[in-house]
């Protein structure tokens, strides 16, 4: 989730860098969408006897069990919901797939059920049996290929036909690939997207010796990391001169790039890959780099981003900057009764005033939530979001230390960072005088909490104090303390 894409907003590169993270189109939030009508198709006496379904969810992620979660909390689930997922699972908590789904064997990895949604947020474990026992009818491994918005009817893989009343896509992402003729889909070479792709991944880490991740974003840091507490040889090799430079500044960057060098990483930037290397059998064997050198590898991650899952539902109108599926401020789409929600919706970011795609866990469940909420209720203001990423790697046991950081906000403006990484290290964006972003690694629960309350008032700071201040602590104080003039 930026090389990982259920961490980052999907960025225009017809834009300039000073947009900051959330580059988006250039529109607007105020988007135009003729008036909805909401129709529904009546449910049978006897639940799902014929193919009519009231509504039904297209996906198997986050935001699909928590907009589930929410049906459920508006009693509307029973007997009137369908989910239908390409997934073989019930939904889950997506992020664990690269942090504590790679854990080696000994050190306590994430299973299934122990991450099935909503335990991200503290909510209950939805397990298949809750799905039965809410009366949500689940069509596993069966995704959607087309649909009539005329006659309100999906078609799906195995050639089921059901109609709807109320659509909700929660497709997400697929994640972005090399082309088969560079290596693409040699043997030994893996994407992260679903827990399929996950085991696959650990039976390879079992037999790896040398391990490549190409990506220097949030997937490639999260799954060296596991790399790390495999023991295995491993390398990160990307274009760019740091690690995430949609969010981290150089001398950020160069802080966690030591940390995962005294871990044995090693790193490859400003790297261009002509292709992959076989060997006689058909395995991936080495990476081969534009300038003509080679490295050798068993095992090959590929974390370069990802796409949006727009599937058969292009005609309902992308957003040609950000991609994905253009929504309004209740996630309605230019369909009646079609709703897009999760990393699929371009929807607008009403406190910076313009569209965005955000890739992350915290926008799938908000607004499924928001979505939902409209959908059945009389609530009818804007979804306001605040963009908020984070990561957590090293927390495998026995890990000498654990990384964990929060970013709230937008990182426009000049930078200003204060502490020694020695945990805590914070990094404050200041545009026009007033506070625009702010991470935080090592916090403590209560100044955690502080960054979305910074990054939402946007206070006006003293920069000057700021920068002289003498610790994260002090630093984070003095920010706290200007949300009171």
């Amino acid at each position: 989730m930026s090389s990982v894409c259920r961490l980052m907003v999907t960025l225009s590169n017809s834009l300039p860098r000073n947009h900051g993270l959330f580059l988006c189109s250039p529109q607007s939030s105020s988007i135009g969408f003729r008036s909805f009508r909401r129709s529904y198709v009546a449910a049978s006496s006897s639940a799902f006897a014929n193919e009519n379904r009231e509504f039904v969810i297209v996906g198997g992620g986050n935001a699909a069990g928590y907009a589930a979660r929410t049906f459920v909390e508006h009693d509307m689930a029973n007997g009137r919901l369908c989910i239908v997922s390409k997934e073989a699972y019930a939904p889950y908590e997506r992020p664990a797939l690269t942090k504590g789904y790679l854990f080696p064997l000994d050190k306590k990895p994430a299973r299934l059920p122990g991450f099935h949604t909503c335990v991200g947020s503290g909510g209950e474990r939805q397990t298949p049996d809750w799905y039965k026992e809410k009366g949500i009818e689940m069509f596993y491994e069966d995704p959607v290929t087309g649909i009539d918005i005329e006659k309100q009817t999906l078609t799906t893989n195995s050639g089921k036909q059901l109609k709807y009343g109320s659509l909700i896509i929660a497709t997400g992402c697929t994640a972005s690939r090399f082309p088969d003729k560079i290596g693409g889909n040699l043997s030994g070479v893996h994407y992260v997207r679903d827990v399929a792709d996950a085991d696959s991944l650990i039976s390879s880490l079992e037999k790896a010796r040398k391990v490549v991740v190409v990506g220097g974003g949030y997937i490639g840091m999260e799954i060296a990391a596991a790399a790390v507490g495999w023991k295995l040889d491993t390398t990160i090799i990307f274009p760019e001169k740091h690690l995430l430079p949609r969010l981290f500044t150089p001398s950020l960057s160069k802080r966690y790039e030591e940390l995962y060098q005294e871990n044995g990483v090693k790193f490859l930037k400003g790297a261009s890959i002509k292709n992959l290397e076989a060997d006689s059998g058909g395995h991936i064997a080495a990476v081969k780099l534009e300038d003509g050198s080679a490295i050798e590898a068993d095992t090959v991650i590929i974390g370069i981003g990802a796409k949006p899952a727009v599937g058969p539902f292009e005609m309902l109108g992308l957003n040609t900057n950000v991609g994905g599926i253009q929504v309004d401020g209740q996630f309605r789409t230019s369909a009646p009764g079609i709703f897009a929600i999760g990393d699929v919706a371009a929807f607008p970011l009403k406190m910076y005033d313009r569209v965005a795609r955000v890739e992350h866990v915290d926008h799938a469940r908000r607004s499924a939530q928001h979505c939902i909420k409209a959908l059945l209720s009389a609530q009818t203001h804007t979804y306001d979001y605040l963009p908020y990423f984070y990561s957590r790697v090293f927390e495998y046991e026995g890990s000498p230390r654990k990384v964990w950081w929060q970013f709230f906000g937008d990182n426009v403006g000049e930078t200003i960072e204060i502490g020694n990484f020695d945990p805590k290290i914070a990094t404050f964006w200041v545009d026009s005088g007033k506070l625009k972003g702010v991470l935080l690694e090592s916090g403590s629960t209560e100044e955690f909490e502080l960054l979305p309350k910074l990054a939402r008032s946007q206070p006006s700071v003293d920069k000057a104090k700021l920068q002289n201040a003498s610790s994260v602590g002090e630093a984070l104080n003095i920010a706290r303390t200007s949300l009171q003039v």
